[in-house]
């Protein structure tokens, strides 16, 4: 575990002088989802690794890009912490640099909060071999780009990030899961009343005609929401949980495309139940099928959200919906200005980009 800020430097240095793209990679897990298909010369930063810093007193660490979310939730663990975005690990393969740059967050994100709302600063390397640091170890108001969190999503087309500092939360004293048997439209109207009462909700998905909530806190809390809230409580459901964090549960598994509605958590499910798992509460809707991006975003519009094919299918098109011109312009201005040449990521986020 060590530093390599100097041999990236190097290898961007170079790569602008030959005018070569670079696709950014370190553990590998997310070429195939998230965005486009990025035809350039592997950057691996994989070695550059390792926790900088970690204060549990001020629920703060700092880490280099590389390094894996086992080895962070591992020592997070140790104090009784974690990450409050619970993002997937994907077989251990998933690092901190790439999470952010996916923006990918797990069950607890409706209620802990995102990946982006975690960050406190960030150390990156634009396309012009520039070492830049934005933000700190402190959360506080920005004037302007919040360049830090503007990683987030970016898929890595802004810069390639060398350091990240999040904040942390406590580990809660203790979760309990309830489970109730209901149709898809009946659990996303539980899910929305369960969500407006002030019970420790963490986690609240359906699937296959079961709704599953968890709730996390002070034991006394849990345990009089799960006595208020009734259904059959279920133990051993760890690992539950991590399927649904790290997508591995049967539903995500096969060759259909995997796409993604994000959308008011209120809104009526469509579609084949059989083919839908919802989660955050009812805001992001996963579904399995052959659809077109423009389809299934005139759904999700009419929902008020969006649609993005996250995996499998055309990842040679757009696989997210285009900005409309003005959100087109400061996008292009913004890559100019941090890769002036196009050469990190080219295409990932968009085609035309």
């Amino acid at each position: 575990m060590s530093d390599h800020t100097e041999a990236i430097l190097s290898a961007v240095r170079e790569a602008g002088a030959r005018q070569c793209p670079l696709y950014i990679s370190a553990g590998g897990s997310k070429q195939h989802i998230a965005g486009r298909r990025c035809d350039a010369q592997i950057l691996d930063i994989s070695a550059h690794r390792g926790i900088i810093d970690y204060q549990p007193g001020e629920l703060v660490m700092t880490a280099r890009a590389g390094t894996t979310l086992v080895d962070i939730v591992a020592a997070l663990a140790a104090e009784n912490q974690i990450l409050p975005f619970e993002p997937p690990q994907f077989d251990g393969r998933a690092t901190l640099g790439g999470t952010l740059a996916c923006n990918l967050s797990g069950p607890a994100r409706p209620w802990y909060g995102s990946v982006r709302d975690t960050v406190l600063g960030t150390r990156l390397i634009n396309g012009k071999a520039e070492l830049l640091k934005f933000g700190g170890q402190v959360m506080k108001n920005v004037a302007g780009y919040d360049v830090s969190r503007l990683q987030a999503g970016a898929l890595g087309t802004l810069g390639i990030m060398t350091e990240i500092s999040i904040r942390l939360l406590p580990r809660p004293e203790s979760t309990i899961t309830l489970c109730y048997e209901m149709s898809a439209p009946e659990s996303v109207a539980m899910m929305n009343q369960r969500a407006g009462q002030p019970g420790p909700l963490s986690g609240a998905f359906w699937l296959d005609g079961k709704l599953y909530l968890r709730i996390s806190g002070a034991a006394s809390a849990v345990k009089h929401t799960a006595d208020l809230w009734g259904g059959d409580q279920l133990d051993h459901v760890q690992d539950l949980w991590a399927q649904l964090r790290d997508m591995s549960l049967p539903f995500f598994a096969g060759d259909k495309p995997l796409w993604r509605l994000s959308l008011n958590s209120s809104a009526l499910p469509t579609g084949d139940p059989a083919q839908t798992l919802i989660d955050w509460g009812g805001a992001q809707r996963w579904l399995r099928g052959e659809f077109s991006l423009p389809e299934l975003q005139r759904t999700a519009q009419s929902a008020g959200g969006h649609a993005t094919l996250f995996c499998g299918g055309d990842r040679n098109s757009e696989v997210r919906p285009t900005p409309g011109a003005l959100a087109q312009r400061l996008q292009r201005r913004l890559k100019y200005a941090f890769d002036p040449q196009g050469i990190l990521n080219p295409g990932r986020l968009y085609g035309w980009l």
